[in-house]
């Protein structure tokens, strides 16, 4: 009789404590299944899935931007001064970071026989030039920008070369997207969701001290998370590592071993994001501030988990995927997938033809070519060789 009793107590206890988690992770439920119900897929044809940011950058300048206008945004030195006469690329002779100018010029020489005359300031910082209260507007193309920006966003150098400096060199490192996308398909076979570690991780240096709190969390619950800072330029001692020695940096391929992957900006945006999805894991996405021209289709919790910028709710999310696996996985694929159909090599190459030539339709000017400027002429690269 006793052991009858202790049976039932023991289911009761076993009851409550399921209704007790499931009542736990009911709004995130609904939070995903929300988002999911009013999520449109895009269409994959002719980039059109980005059209929307092109659309909302160029609105500014509807009126037109005047040769007065230009001259002025030139004279700023704020970016990298280009003209496209008769199909042929000039640029002014000063690139602030020539590796970052080559991978923008790899897109503008794929297109330019279908451009007109044109030209246009791109700027190859990491942050953008024309802040809001900027009057009148510049016309500067930066790769990345926040809503207290009006730069115009372009598909960013990193799709072909001129990563990060603190990265080492590919295959490492970031390397030529084509190539990531191959190389991360496959590392992502090799880890199928069920082989996959069921831990969040991340590897980077200490750009910001907004990502110590995961570091933190990761030394505390090393069940939930493994994050550790690596070594960047500026480090000189293990105050810039919270501490402790700096840790080895892991390939991107090796990612993929990994369930939830985090995603955190650095000066801008972050050039990883669009990496992490390809291995078919579960991105975290730290803060919703900086852009690339991709970002506004990525939806969250339909593509990716949205994290608040002071990590104050990723132990709580952590746990929420680990006890839904299944809602998990389908997020993970759902970005993956994203990414897969509308972050292809055309798409970039398709956006900047679009962009340049809804852009040269805004100059009330025919421009003239610079005399001292010089031709810039496709070189091809050894991984093209």
């Amino acid at each position: 009789m006793e052991r009858l009793w202790l049976w039932r107590v023991l289911i009761l206890v076993q009851v409550c404590a399921f209704s007790a988690s499931g009542n736990q992770w009911k709004k995130i439920r609904e939070k995903v299944s929300d988002a999911v119900k009013v999520y449109t897929p895009c269409s994959p044809d002719n980039c059109s899935c980005h059209a929307s940011v092109l659309h909302q950058d160029l609105q500014p300048f509807r009126d037109g931007i005047s040769e007065d206008v230009m001259a002025a945004t030139v004279q700023r030195g704020v970016g990298t001064h280009y003209q496209i006469i008769d199909h042929k690329l000039y640029r002014e002779r000063s690139c602030m970071f020539p590796a970052r100018c080559s991978g923008v010029e790899h897109f503008i020489l794929e297109v330019i026989d279908r451009l007109p005359d044109m030209e246009m300031v791109i700027n190859v910082r990491d942050y953008p030039q024309v802040p809001n209260w900027v009057q009148p507007i510049l016309p500067v193309f930066s790769f990345s920008k926040t809503s207290d920006y009006q730069d115009i966003m372009y598909p960013a150098w990193t799709f072909w070369e001129g990563g990060p400096a603190v990265w080492p060199i590919y295959p490492t490192g970031l390397g030529r997207w084509d190539l990531m996308r191959d190389d991360l398909k496959k590392s992502a076979a090799q880890w199928p969701w069920k082989k996959k570690e069921s831990k969040g991780f991340f590897r980077g240096s200490r750009t910001s001290p907004e990502r110590d709190p995961l570091i933190l969390l990761s030394r505390e619950s090393p069940e939930l998370v493994d994050a550790e800072y690596t070594k960047n330029q500026a480090w000189k001692s293990e105050k810039d590592t919270l501490g402790r020695p700096p840790a080895k940096e892991i390939p991107l391929v090796d990612h993929c071993k990994y369930k939830y992957l985090f995603n955190f900006r650095g000066v801008a945006a972050s050039f990883r994001l669009k990496h992490l999805f390809l291995c078919g894991s579960l991105v975290f996405h730290v803060g919703d501030e900086w852009l690339e021209f991709f970002y506004p289709q990525l939806k969250p919790w339909v593509h990716y988990i949205p994290v608040k910028q002071d990590l104050s709710d990723a132990r709580e999310l952590l746990q929420f995927v680990k006890e839904n696996d299944a809602i998990a996985q389908k997020i993970a694929t759902r970005g993956k997938e994203f990414i897969l159909e509308h972050l292809r090599m055309t798409d970039v190459s398709c956006y900047w033809e679009r962009l340049l030539t809804k852009f040269s339709q805004l100059l009330t000017y025919k421009p003239q070519k610079k005399h001292n400027y010089n031709q810039v002429i496709h070189k091809p690269s050894r991984t093209e060789l």
